[in-house]
């Protein structure tokens, strides 16, 4: 067995999309509109679906938003440099939720940035 996808429900898939793309350097890998079901699929990533998992952006048509609920954590991306990545979302129109720094109770060095669905994406520093 081998993890495909994480899947989020988007409100708006362009806005998405340009948030995964332009703002986390994802590339869009495979779009597809299943009109008789009245939703589209988009999946991203760093890598091609065969390489790694990736994200699968579900956007149902005439949704425009979602309650996140208490269970959904966070979306975990590591970074050669978590300074460096927050001050690169920033320039990009991203929005940092909790600056790079160590971890509370460890010396991890991790940042928040949230995207325009209010999902939770961590950047993790790579340990040199």
């Amino acid at each position: 067995m081998r993890m495909l996808h994480t899947m989020l429900r988007v409100g708006d898939l362009d806005r998405s999309l340009a948030f995964y793309t332009e703002v986390l350097g994802m590339r869009l890998l495979r779009r597809n509109d299943y009109p008789e079901g009245k939703f589209t699929l988009a999946f991203v990533g760093y890598q091609d679906e065969s390489e790694g998992a990736v994200l699968e952006l579900t956007h149902n048509w005439g949704v425009e938003s979602y309650e996140l609920g208490t269970a959904y954590g966070h979306i975990a991306l590591e970074v050669p440099d978590a300074y460096a990545a927050c001050a690169q979302i920033k320039d990009r129109g991203g929005k940092v939720v909790r600056e790079a720094g160590p971890m509370k109770h460890g010396t991890t060095v991790i940042a928040f940035v949230e995207d325009p669905d209010g999902y939770k994406v961590e950047l993790i520093q790579a340990k040199s």
